[in-house]
């Protein structure tokens, strides 16, 4: 029995005449499978089904945009404050988690006050759910791209990461924590557990709630699993807590604080007609 496992896994699906890759295809099961989820809640709450497509493009935006900025102020300012153009380069990688959940809130912000006209709270208490099972998709990305994983470990489980060079530099010939598969099996459950909330206790019935569940527990697996993960600029090698970490508690007591704030207010009432609300009529010009 062997007491690791070689991954050597091809990050890339179809070279030709399009690249694919299983990064790239991660994310996009994720947007279709979340896309779905949250029309079934809007149907299910009875919100008009324009607001779906709306808020595909903001999230997808703010996802974008944020955890490109999220990488490049966080993680790589030195470098890009003297090359400002390499940041529109985003196909050579550099995407920031923390960067991404800033992105979405400003975005969901936007859709609340353009579009919705409610809380943003009850956006987020809704969105969040596929975001957890996103976030479970990209770091299987991760894995798939032989990146982003942990320290050396003798545990049966510990992956040889022999297509990373990075690996190759640190850790040759022996087996790493697979923390990819680690994060992702937290978001799974998290994911689970936020789907119980809404559609079996009705949790959305306190505002804020799931939102807080769900930074609470995504965040502190985050930063506990970083104790045993790889750095990812050489500035955290000093740093008693690294980056990711120090980025993960304002989340953690936003959370703690969200979840508070719902349980000491009462229920509010709400209607379950599972249709979409009628589409407001659209005046011709005359």
């Amino acid at each position: 029995m062997l007491d690791y496992i070689v991954w050597n896994w091809n990050p890339t699906i179809i070279d030709w005449p399009l690249t694919v890759r299983w990064y790239g295809l991660m994310f996009a099961i994720g947007f279709t499978i979340g896309y779905w989820i949250v029309a079934k809640m809007f149907k299910h709450e009875g919100a008009p089904e324009s607001w779906l497509g709306t808020l595909l493009l903001w999230v997808a935006a703010g996802t974008i945009i944020g955890a490109r900025l999220g990488h490049v102020f966080f993680y790589a300012w030195d470098h890009y404050s003297q090359h400002p153009a390499e940041i529109l380069y985003i196909w050579e990688g550099g995407l920031a988690s923390h960067g991404g959940t800033i992105g979405i809130i400003i975005a969901v912000f936007l859709f609340s006050i353009i579009t919705t006209k409610r809380s943003p709270l009850w956006t987020f208490d809704r969105l969040v759910i596929p975001i957890a099972l996103v976030g479970a998709l990209i770091r299987l990305g991760n894995l798939f791209n032989s990146e982003i994983f942990g320290h050396a470990t003798t545990l049966p489980w510990g992956f040889m990461f022999v297509r990373s060079t990075e690996w190759q530099a640190l850790y040759p010939g022996q087996a790493c924590h697979p923390t990819q598969i680690y994060e992702a099996l937290c978001y799974l459950a998290l994911f689970g557990l936020l789907m119980w909330m809404y559609w079996v206790k009705n949790a959305e019935r306190r505002p804020g709630l799931i939102f807080g569940v769900f930074f609470i527990i995504l965040f502190t697996s985050r930063f506990l699993i970083e104790f045993i993960k790889n750095d990812q600029e050489a500035f955290e090698a000093d740093m008693t807590l690294n980056m990711g970490q120090w980025l993960s508690l304002p989340f953690i007591v936003t959370g703690i604080l969200l979840v508070l704030h719902a349980l000491r207010r009462p229920p509010v009432k709400l209607y379950f007609p599972d249709h979409f609300a009628p589409e407001p009529d659209k005046k011709s010009k005359r």
